[in-house]
């Protein structure tokens, strides 16, 4: 039980601090539609599957113990954070009429997006990794260690497609869309600094 609520309490206050995650649901739900924010939110639920698979197939120990492997992925995540970053810091006055970067995404494109941020997010990978190796015991079955990967995952969903409803409720939109490229370009340089500060921390745990 003990264990239980470390994971339930750990895994709440990991999803609901502000990250990568929440920058690209926000911008989504605002700027395109609730359905791109929302597919957004289910892109990130999959994208943390990815690192609860790897950690207990016994990846998450190599990425934990190997320098080189851990900043290789802080590199990537930066890579993808900086070019989102300067892609929404390239938005125009008049974005979603002239701007095709505002075009809205497909549900593909949406997925996608929520995915690869979070694939991409060290802090995903720290996360998840420190939490089985650190709180989950190594004698929990294994199917109770996949059910809190399903709880993580599914936190991760319901949070943020709160986050993305709330972003999409047509007062809100009406009052941000008419700054919106303004918007754009606060949360390319909320990108832009995450990407940076992760490359500067790439020699470091």
């Amino acid at each position: 039980m003990t264990e239980l609520l470390a994971v339930i309490t750990i895994t709440i206050l990991a999803v609901i601090s502000p990250g990568p995650d929440f920058a690209m649901v926000s911008r989504n739900s605002l700027l395109l539609s609730r359905r791109a924010g929302l597919l957004t939110a289910f892109g990130i639920g999959l994208g943390v599957l990815v690192h609860v698979s790897y950690t207990l197939l016994g990846v998450g120990l190599l990425i934990q113990r190997s320098l080189w492997l851990f900043n290789g992925i802080k590199l990537a995540g930066a890579v993808y954070l900086l070019w989102l970053g300067i892609k929404m810091l390239r938005t125009k006055a008049g974005g979603a009429v002239t701007d095709k970067r505002l075009v809205p995404l497909s549900d593909a494109g949406a997925l996608r997006t929520g995915f690869l941020t979070n694939v991409l997010n060290p802090k995903t990978t720290i996360f998840i990794v420190s939490l089985f190796m650190q709180v989950v015991k190594p004698e929990t079955p294994l199917m109770v260690q996949i059910g809190y990967g399903l709880f993580i995952s599914v936190t991760h969903m319901v949070w943020f497609s709160l986050v993305g409803l709330c972003f999409s409720a047509v007062g809100i939109r009406e009052r941000f869309l008419a700054v919106r490229h303004w918007i754009d370009r606060t949360f390319g340089g909320l990108l832009v600094i995450f990407g940076v500060l992760l490359a500067v921390a790439s020699g470091t745990r």
